[in-house]
This record gives structure tokens, sequence and C-alpha cells, in this order.
């Protein structure tokens, strides 16, 4: 009985390892590789997107607070 429990102890151990290795030759392939690179470029170009978005806001905000504190009306001419 004892020697079957090892037995099956070390299968289940078996198959866990090879599990793990075949998922990191799977990531360290050359498509592994690329598709980290390619997830990564897409999450960047997000990012500036977003960035570029927040800036573009912030800078009509802070026209709208010139124009309203210089008395400014919208076509540039002072009132």
């Amino acid at each position: 009985m004892r020697r079957l429990f090892w037995i099956g102890l070390g299968a289940s151990v078996g198959i866990l390892v090879v599990r793990k290795v075949q998922k990191t030759a799977d990531s360290l392939s050359p498509s592994g590789v690329a598709g980290s690179v390619r997830s990564g470029l897409a999450d960047l170009t997000e990012a500036v997107r977003d960035f570029g978005d927040e800036v573009q806001v912030a800078m009509l905000e802070r026209e709208t607070e010139l124009r309203t504190v210089l008395g400014l009306d919208d076509d540039g001419a002072a009132s």
C-alpha cells in the first residue's frame, strides 16, 4: 500500500513538472516571445493614447479658464 502511494505521488509530481517545463518552453519560444512583445506594445500604445487624450482635455480646460480670466470671447477679440 505504501509503494502504491509513493508511485502515485511520484507520477503526480512528474506530471506537474513536465507541464510547468512545457509552459515555460512555450513562453520562451519565438512565437511566445512575439506574443509577449505584441501584448506589451499594445499596452504601451493604449497608454500613450490615453495620455494624449488627457493632455488635450487639460489644454482645453486651461484655455477656457484663461479666456474667462482675460475676458476674451470665442473668436479671440477682447470684450
